[in-house]
């Protein structure tokens, strides 16, 4: 069995070759060790521990296994998704399209029969994977952008069977005829496993995770009461056809006092998970600016995966309050990103769940913020 050691050691090989944090794919460093992989085994406790996801008090046999990145599909007709509301953290950034598309972590995923639907790998998506440790799993990619970096020893990957994946996944997904494709494609927390029996990945966080964000501690009461308030918050604004990728999916966030949480809304009405038929909502909203790019004609875009002088700008909405700072992670694919405050300090987020908007520097002034 192979020992996560060797993956490392390549994520800090290719980090040093890309171009502004996702946009240039990596080349393989010479083979100096062998590449081995943990023991792929459900860590069976009692035990609790502080999740990296949220901060609660879990269990240690899921607080301590790696979780999954699924790709969500976000267009209309492949809405509501099934199994979102599980995601202990959501990312959603701009696409082809000027749409969205979600990635959704998920911590707790072992008893999960259907989630998706399941759409294809952007480079960048990948990298936040990466943040979180996450085996990363998704239906199909744009190839010359990702490709290369699917098929290394970087990502540990459960693919589709298309075109430009070299060891496709067999057992994780199917379709359903309940939606035309491409909006049917789903995956079974069994086949996953399956998978990644299959390929030998490990099951356990690697030794030298420690985690993304920084959570109050049990029982800490945040005081934010000096921040503006901030209760509705429109990553793409409040029209419906400008360009920015939140917009034309109608995205937005309220923020209810009673409970703490910022309830989602897409596509003019509450977005629901199809699974519980509920409302999504969570704890704590990030808006981490990047500088972007077009990358072609397809509009296939990058986007900067690496805080820089330009970049750097975020905002951290907790307890209907805003705090602006920066966002940073230091070049290295191993070193999750990092919000800070306006003195440089890392920002405590209230424990439970985090959606973070990827919001495009070329258009920040489309945010509306009341």
């Amino acid at each position: 069995m192979i020992m996560k050691k060797a993956r490392l050691l390549l994520l800090a090989f290719l980090t040093a070759a890309m171009v502004f944090g996702c946009g240039k794919e990596p080349s393989e460093p010479a083979a100096t060790e062998e590449h081995v992989a943990t023991e792929s085994v459900i860590i069976e406790t009692g035990s609790m521990v502080n999740s990296y996801l949220t901060g609660k008090q879990v269990d240690e046999a899921i607080g301590r296994q790696r979780p999954i990145a699924v790709m969500f599909n976000n267009i209309e007709a492949g809405c509501p998704q099934t199994g979102i509301s599980r995601a202990d953290v959501v990312y959603e950034a701009p696409v082809e399209g000027r749409i969205t598309r979600l990635m959704g972590i998920i911590e707790n995923w072992h008893d999960l029969e259907k989630i998706g639907s399941v759409r294809s790998s952007r480079d960048y998506y990948v990298s936040y994977a990466l943040e979180f440790d996450a085996i990363y799993v998704h239906f199909g990619q744009a190839t010359p952008y990702v490709g290369e970096m699917l098929n290394s020893d970087l990502v540990d990957n459960i693919s589709g069977a298309v075109a430009g994946i070299d060891r496709p996944a067999t057992n994780a997904f199917y379709r359903t005829d309940d939606r035309k494709a491409p909006h049917n494609v789903y995956v079974s927390a069994e086949g996953i496993m399956e998978d990644i029996q299959k390929f030998e990945y490990s099951l356990t966080y690697d030794e030298v995770y420690y985690g993304k964000f920084k959570f109050a501690k049990d029982g800490e009461d945040l005081d934010y009461s000096k921040y503006p308030d901030a209760t509705m918050i429109y990553p793409g604004g409040k029209e419906t056809n400008k360009a920015n990728g939140f917009s034309k999916v109608g995205a937005y966030f309220e923020y209810n006092e009673e409970d703490g949480k910022y309830y989602r809304y897409q596509y003019g009405g509450p977005h629901i998970d199809d699974m519980t038929g509920e409302q999504l909502a969570y704890d704590n909203v990030i808006f981490q600016f990047c500088y972007g790019e077009v990358r072609d004609k397809q509009d296939y875009l990058a986007f900067e995966c690496f805080g820089s002088q330009k970049s750097d700008r975020s905002i951290v909405f907790t307890e209907g309050k805003m705090i602006e700072g920066t966002w940073w992670r230091d070049g290295s694919y191993i070193s999750p990103a990092k919000y800070l405050d306006e003195n440089g300090d890392r920002v405590l987020l209230n424990q439970g769940k985090t959606w973070i908007c990827i919001i495009w520097i070329d258009y920040e002034d489309d945010v509306v913020i009341e």
